[in-house]
């Protein structure tokens, strides 16, 4: 007889649904409350809180482009390939989790998030600026956050030692 493990897919995509929704309620916050360039000091000459939209893709390539529309659409079109991409590879591995299906999850999550706003509004809102000595690092917001939070914890599990499957001698005995 065979013991199933319950699968942890529907807590996967939970995981995911949170980020999502706490995705649109900062961005909806930052809108209501900091005017189009402005910003909140949080630490000093260290992290603010601003209110910028970016056209563009990851640290605003593309934003100057001479054709706008076709960048959002390339955009657009990417952004949900890898998130189906992702998503089948959730559902494949979502018996478990590890922190590959959370990565995933959490990859899911920000990939959704940005290709939300850029269908409905043609761009995504960026807040969280940080400045570290003197370089300043590219506003970003949750669902950044999350893609690259995702990334790291692949780049993490790909580095771990893993153990061997057992043999089939093993098992046997």
């Amino acid at each position: 007889m065979s013991l199933r493990l319950p699968r942890r897919l529907p807590w996967l995509m939970f995981l995911s649904g949170l980020v999502i929704l706490a995705d649109r309620l900062t961005k909806r916050w930052i809108e209501a409350h900091i005017p189009m360039g402005g910003a909140i000091p949080v630490i000093p000459r260290v992290l603010r809180i601003t209110h910028w939209t970016n056209e563009g893709a990851a640290f605003s390539l593309f934003a100057g482009s001479a054709s706008p529309h076709l960048v959002r659409g390339v955009l657009v079109a990417f952004s949900l390939i890898a998130a189906l991409a992702v998503l089948v590879a959730l559902v494949r591995l979502g018996d478990r989790f590890t922190l590959t299906t959370i990565a995933l999850a959490l990859i899911l999550a920000g990939a959704l998030g940005n290709v939300h706003d850029r269908i409905l509004y043609g761009s995504v809102v960026d807040f969280i600026e940080v400045h570290i000595f003197s370089y300043h690092f590219p506003d970003f917001n949750v669902a950044d956050s999350s893609i690259v939070t995702g990334a790291c914890l692949l780049l993490l599990d790909s580095l771990l030692q893993k153990k061997p499957p057992p043999s089939s001698a093993e098992q046997s005995s």
